[in-house]
C-alpha cells in the first residue's frame, strides 16, 4: 500500500496512502450510507425533526403531518431500526422521541443548518 502508484502523482504522497486505506472499508461508508438513506424521505425528515423537538404519539404525528396512522407507522419502523429514534409505551399508548446520541444531535443540527441556509424565509 505504500508504494502506491496512481495514474497521475500530484506530490500528495502519505495523505493518499492514508485516504486509500479509509476508502478501502466500505463497510464504514455502507453504514454512512444506510443512515442517510433514513433521511432520504420527506416524511421520515419530517417525523425526525419533529421527534427531535418533543416526544410524540403516532395519533398526533398523524395529526399534525395530515397522515393516516399506518402511514406515520411505516415511516417510524425504519427511523426506530436505525436509531435515530426511540420509544417508550404507557399502558397503550407508545411515545417516540429522537435518540439522545451524537449521531442522532449531528443529523438534527445538519437538518437545521441546511433549513436554514436553503429555506431562509423560515
Amino acid at each position: 500500500m505504500d508504494n502506491m502508484k496512481l495514474p497521475h502523482q500530484h506530490g500528495e504522497g502519505q495523505q493518499t496512502v492514508l485516504i486509500q486505506k479509509q476508502l478501502d472499508h466500505v463497510d464504514y461508508f455502507q453504514t454512512v450510507a444506510e443512515v442517510f438513506k433514513q433521511l432520504g424521505d420527506t416524511t421520515r425528515i419530517r417525523i425526525f425533526w419533529l421527534l427531535c423537538h418533543q416526544e410524540e404519539c403516532v395519533l398526533n404525528i398523524s395529526d399534525m403531518l395530515h397522515m393516516s396512522s399506518p402511514a406515520v407507522s411505516h415511516h417510524l419502523r425504519p427511523l426506530k431500526n436505525s436509531g435515530l429514534i426511540v420509544c417508550r409505551r404507557e399502558g397503550k399508548e407508545v411515545y417516540y422521541r429522537a435518540a439522545d446520541t451524537e449521531q442522532g444531535r449531528l443529523l438534527h443540527q445538519m437538518i437545521e443548518q441546511v433549513m436554514e441556509i436553503t429555506c431562509p424565509e423560515l
